[in-house]
């Protein structure tokens, strides 16, 4: 990574591009939104490829919600440039807008109108939205999200994550080839969460862009195929999600019963030898877990083990986690919103 935040892919330098900026649903080149002396958002170059599901990471307060509001047209930039679905913004914003849906900073709505009547209203307020297929629209939207039992009821006796649904369906009541979404699972319970989770997936597959602002790092990892990870307003790192994961630290982890025996083996081999469990190498404990893999062949690991005469019960090399990255990357935990 390189300290303009630039990365087209993991540890990428220069203008973040993935082949032709024609591929890209979103690009940004030295991006930089400013209040004051402060810099929000710190010279990012974005590359969203299309048709995929991006997952923006970062910290509170890392530039992420800034970003998605300058891309939106909701601010404009200090400087650099922002292309959205191939187009200028926010020159194009009149003709970029039609084809973007978005859920920014929570969901917002009449208290006394129904689901229904909000979607309605929404609708009609839309001059690209046919008026002829309006009600179909608005029925097919709310049954998308799970909604229908509670199209009629007034949106003030919504849960926050009834209300979290209904910013969903808002969004999709046209077909949109980029969708924004800032905390989507916000509110919702494990079966709603899963559901928009399929409901990503599902639209991404029809082909439309996905672009996911999340502090949910297990969420990210299940529903996107693509990350980027902010930190103090500089884009750290971006690109597919097994390169990120796999640019972190593996771990060896060993099932054996000679624990003693397999941490030296592992220290010999310039690995760092720890537990599983995080309870200490002890005899009890049968997994022994190594910290990088120091350019060696998990066959050579394997072989060394054996000819020290560990027994071996279970052998496996596993990625860093997101989490992992996430914390390398920024210094900093998970619980984020920004």
């Amino acid at each position: 990574m390189n300290e303009s935040g630039a990365a087209a892919s993991v540890g990428g330098t220069g203008r973040a591009t993935l082949g032709d900026p024609a591929d890209l649903a979103i690009e940004t080149h030295q991006l930089v939104k400013r209040f004051g002396h402060r810099s929000a958002v710190d010279g990012i170059n974005l590359a969203v490829p299309r048709g995929s599901v991006f997952g923006f990471l970062g910290p509170n307060g890392s530039g992420k919600t800034t970003t998605i509001r300058v891309l939106l047209g909701l601010a404009s930039a200090s400087s650099g440039n922002v292309r959205v679905l191939g187009r200028d913004m926010p020159q194009a914003l009149a003709s970029v807008l039609p084809d973007v849906g978005a859920l920014v900073e929570g969901p917002g709505f009449y208290p006394f109108l129904s689901g229904t009547g909000n979607l309605m209203r929404l609708d009609a307020a839309d001059p690209h939205a046919p008026s002829s297929t309006r009600r179909v629209r608005v029925q097919d939207a709310l049954e998308r999200v799970g909604l229908s039992h509670a199209a009629g009821k007034k949106v003030r006796a919504y849960s926050l994550g009834m209300k979290q649904r209904l910013g969903l369906a808002n969004a999709m009541l046209r077909p949109r080839k980029l969708l924004v979404l800032d905390e989507p699972t916000n509110g919702l319970d494990p079966q709603g969460t899963r559901e928009v989770r399929t409901l990503v997936r599902s639209l991404a597959a029809g082909g439309t862009t996905v672009f996911v602002s999340s502090h949910l790092l297990a969420e990210v990892e299940q529903m996107c195929s693509h990350v980027g990870v902010m930190s103090a307003g500089r884009l750290v790192a971006q690109g597919p999600l097994e390169e990120l994961r796999s640019a972190g630290q593996a771990h060896v982890v060993v099932q054996t019963p000679d624990v003693d025996a397999a941490a030296r083996v592992l220290t010999r081999l310039g690995l760092v030898p720890g537990d599983a469990a995080g309870t200490g190498l002890t005899g009890g404990n049968t997994a022994v877990m190594a910290t990088g893999i120091n350019g060696h062949f998990p066959e050579a690991i394997v072989a060394a083990l054996v000819a020290d005469g560990v027994g071996i019960r279970g052998f496996t090399v596993e990625n860093a986690s997101l989490e992992e990255r996430f914390v390398s990357l920024t210094g900093e935990g998970f619980d984020v919103v920004g």
